[in-house]
C-alpha cells in the first residue's frame, strides 16, 4: 500500500480509441488534480509499483473526468490500467483553513453521540449537493447510517483522536 501517497482518483474505464480514460475522483481538489500538465502517480492499491505520469488533457464528464495521459495515445496503451488508482505524494497535499478537513482524515473516525454512545466508523463520504453526507458503518446493526455534515448535527471533530461527536436530530437514527 502507498503509505506516503494519497489516492486522488481511479481509472474506471477507457473512452474511445485515442487513449482517453474515465476517472472517478477521490479528491477534494479535482480541478487542480485533473488538469493538463498535472503530474500524478499510477498504480494499484496493493502494489508498490507506481508510474509517474503527466496529464495531456482532462475535462469533467458526467460524474467523472475524461483524462488523456502524455505518451499513451490509443486504447491499447491504457486498457491495462483499468481499475488502477491515481495518487499524489502526501507533501503535495494543500493546507486547509482551520475547521476544514480532507476526506481521508474523516474516513476511519469513530462517531459518537453527545451522550457517549458509539455508533460506528465513517467508511465513505458522499457529495450529493448542499452538504456532504458521511456513511457510518454501525457497530451493532448491519445497516449503514447517513450523517449529514451540518452544524446542527456535527458538534466536534478531533482528527488526532479519530473521533467525531454528533447530536442526533429527530428522525436521523432509529435507535
Amino acid at each position: 500500500m502507498f503509505s506516503e501517497y494519497l489516492k486522488v482518483g481511479q481509472i474506471v474505464n477507457t473512452f474511445g480509441i485515442n487513449g482517453d480514460v474515465k476517472v472517478y475522483s477521490h479528491t477534494d481538489f479535482p480541478e487542480k488534480r485533473f488538469c493538463p500538465g498535472s503530474k500524478l502517480f499510477l498504480g494499484k492499491e496493493e502494489a508498490n509499483e507506481k508510474l509517474l505520469i503527466e496529464l495531456e488533457s482532462a475535462k469533467p464528464y458526467k460524474q467523472l473526468f475524461l483524462v488523456k495521459f502524455k505518451g499513451l495515445q490509443n486504447i491499447n496503451d491504457v486498457e491495462k490500467y483499468k481499475g488502477y488508482f491515481l495518487w499524489i505524494k502526501k507533501e503535495q497535499q494543500e493546507e486547509l483553513p482551520e475547521g476544514e478537513f480532507y476526506y481521508h482524515e474523516i474516513i476511519g473516525c469513530k462517531v459518537l453521540t453527545i451522550d457517549g454512545l458509539e455508533l460506528g466508523v465513517v467508511k465513505e463520504i458522499l457529495t450529493p449537493g448542499a452538504n456532504d453526507v458521511w456513511v457510518v458503518k454501525q457497530n451493532q446493526k448491519g445497516k449503514d447510517l447517513l450523517i449529514p455534515y451540518i452544524d446542527q448535527v456535527v458538534k466536534n471533530i478531533d482528527i488526532a483522536e479519530k473521533r467525531i461527536v454528533i447530536e442526533i436530530m429527530e428522525g436521523l437514527l432509529d435507535l
